[in-house]
């Protein structure tokens, strides 16, 4: 584990890259602080992801809702103030938004 000095970040300094989902889009916010990944990401309307994720996340949804899809078929919608925790490799997941939603992510070498 990294040391990590005391430090804030202003989101409205920090790039927005978009990544195409198989439909609608995510703009991601991300700040890398050696193995740990800081994220802020926004799903559009209609946003489907375009792959499974076997990642390790903590995932807070900051605004709107979503669902998160499981390969095994379930699925959970996650609304404002709710938080999933998964280990790498544990499952393999994507999301789906209907009328968009704003997550804070936090993933990284601790979660294997």
């Amino acid at each position: 584990m990294n040391t990590i000095p005391f430090q804030t970040i202003d989101w409205t300094a920090v790039e927005k890259i978009e990544y195409k989902g198989e439909t609608g889009f995510a703009l991601w916010q991300t700040i890398q602080l050696g193995e740990l990944r800081i994220r802020v990401v926004e799903y559009s309307k209609g946003y489907i992801a375009d792959h499974w994720c076997q990642k390790g996340h903590i995932v807070y949804c900051v605004s709107g809702a979503f669902i998160t899809e499981l390969s095994t078929g379930e699925k959970i919608t996650l609304v404002k103030g709710d938080t999933y925790v998964v280990s790498e490799d544990v499952s393999s997941h994507r999301s789906v938004s209907i009328d968009g939603a704003t997550l804070f992510i936090i993933d990284g070498a601790f979660l294997k």
